[in-house]
């Protein structure tokens, strides 16, 4: 199965987001987060998180770009019991059993959207506040096939 790691391409993350994820950490879209948000909740950092950061499951901060990749049952598992623990401990829900499902909804929907995407794909995810409700879209940017002579300069060293 599909997920979603946090990856960087360059320092931003740190600047913009007032927790940013750690690079390597599975990632879901953490949209739960702004369902009781209002238009005065959206200004400088928070607003940032709101729009685009992805919410990594290790230190709960936002990352702009996310990398599919294969994750094993178990780790899945592990990461769902995270997620009901962060449930219960920030968001108040009563059990950790009872935010399970909850926490599952929410990465089975994540590998949903890695599912059909081959791994180093990256994600990027869009919000906006509705009437209805905070909508979400992603973007998929295909990583292209890199030739070796792309990435590394060939030759001699002068002396």
């Amino acid at each position: 199965m599909n997920l979603a790691r946090a990856i960087h391409f360059d320092e931003s993350d740190t600047m913009v987001f007032f927790n940013p994820a750690r690079t390597g950490e599975w990632a879901v879209s953490g949209g739960f987060e702004f369902s009781n948000w209002g238009q005065g909740d959206l200004s400088g950092k928070a607003r940032q998180a709101f729009a685009n950061g992805w919410l990594g499951l290790e230190t709960f901060g936002r990352v702009t770009f996310v990398a599919v990749t294969k994750i094993g049952q178990s780790e899945f598992e592990l990461l769902v019991t995270a997620l009901a623990e962060h449930l219960v401990n920030i968001y108040g829900a009563p059990s950790v059993e009872a935010a399970y499902p909850v926490a599952l909804d929410e990465l089975n929907h994540m590998v949903e959207l890695c599912e059909d995407h081959a791994p180093n794909t990256l994600l990027t995810v869009a919000r906006e506040l509705e009437d209805a409700g905070v909508a979400e879209a992603y973007r998929v940017i295909n990583a292209p096939d890199a030739e070796l002579d792309i990435l590394a300069v060939h030759g001699a060293l002068e002396e």
